[in-house]
């Protein structure tokens, strides 16, 4: 439950950010007959995020054992990869979020009614599919179908309530620092999801080489205790990993974590947390 409140929180919260600034923009400029065509294009963007998320979940009812497990795999894999570049690209484009987005959004009142909902939807569709491809890996260890449910209905809805309150100015918080501790939580989830996939490609038969245990703490971590399923749920860890899953685990972890612990070099502009909370400024 909670690597898929992580989920919904930090994603959402980034497509809540979006929107706000959008909002904040047509409502300085006196253009509030075009926030319907916001609305319509971020409600475009949720239908898609949903129908993809169903899609997969369908797609992977229809498999047998085998091609479940090698889909599962690749899905895994593919979510690492986006959340990997999803974290590193908002360390960056968080100075410069704002403003790109008010440039767009005017060149979209200038090409007319259809250019606004386009702009709307592709600002919040990226969030939309990455949460349901993240989601969507984050289940598959899950014993439970209901606590991933849970967990990421919560995380959006606690998005959008900070995002409506840093746009109502009700709320302040350090964007930064909020967006590098859920960044180092997520690469930790990452890491779970990786090593999963790679579990996933020994199921189905694809890998065949160091599959044996690297180690067993069945004894210290008995499957029915409570922080054996917090470390499952949290970082897919298991108590008897192989030692392909373990390497492939730390060779994510260790040098994903180094590069996204290293100072970035500092460039013109404002601030993280500038730059997302100038909605709330401008409204």
């Amino acid at each position: 439950m909670f690597a898929s409140y992580l989920i919904g929180l930090r994603e959402g919260l980034e497509a809540t950010l979006v929107v706000s600034i959008l909002v904040a923009f047509l409502v300085k400029s006196d253009r509030r007959d075009r926030l319907p065509l916001v609305w319509g294009g971020v409600g475009a963007a949720v239908a898609l995020s949903i129908g993809f998320g169903a899609l997969l979940t369908f797609t992977a009812a229809q498999l047998d054992s085998r091609q479940h497990e090698l889909f599962d795999a690749i899905t895994s894999i593919a979510a690492t990869v986006f959340v990997t570049f999803m974290i590193f690209w908002m360390r960056t484009a968080a100075r410069r979020l704002s403003g790109d987005l008010r440039v767009k959004l005017s060149e979209a009142l200038n090409l007319g009614a259809g250019a606004v909902v386009v702009m709307a939807f592709l600002a919040v569709a990226r969030e939309g599919l990455e949460t349901a491809l993240l989601f969507f890996a984050a289940a598959q260890g899950a014993t439970s179908s209901a606590s991933p449910l849970i967990g990421i209905s919560l995380g959006l809805l606690t998005a959008v309530v900070l995002g409506w309150g840093l746009y109502a100015s009700a709320l302040r918080i350090n964007l930064g620092k909020f967006f590098t501790w859920t960044g180092l939580l997520l690469i930790l989830v990452a890491a779970g999801i990786f090593k999963y996939g790679v579990h996933d490609l020994i199921e189905a038969g694809v890998v065949s080489v160091l599959t044996a245990p690297a180690f067993d703490l069945t004894g210290a971590l008995p499957p029915d205790a409570w922080y054996t399923t917090l470390l499952s749920g949290i970082l897919n860890f298991t108590p008897q990993p192989t030692i392909l899953e373990t390497i492939a685990w730390a060779a994510y972890l260790v040098p994903v974590l180094v590069l996204f612990l290293m100072p970035s070099r500092k460039t013109p502009g404002a601030s993280p947390t500038q730059a997302t909370t100038a909605a709330s400024a401008s409204s």
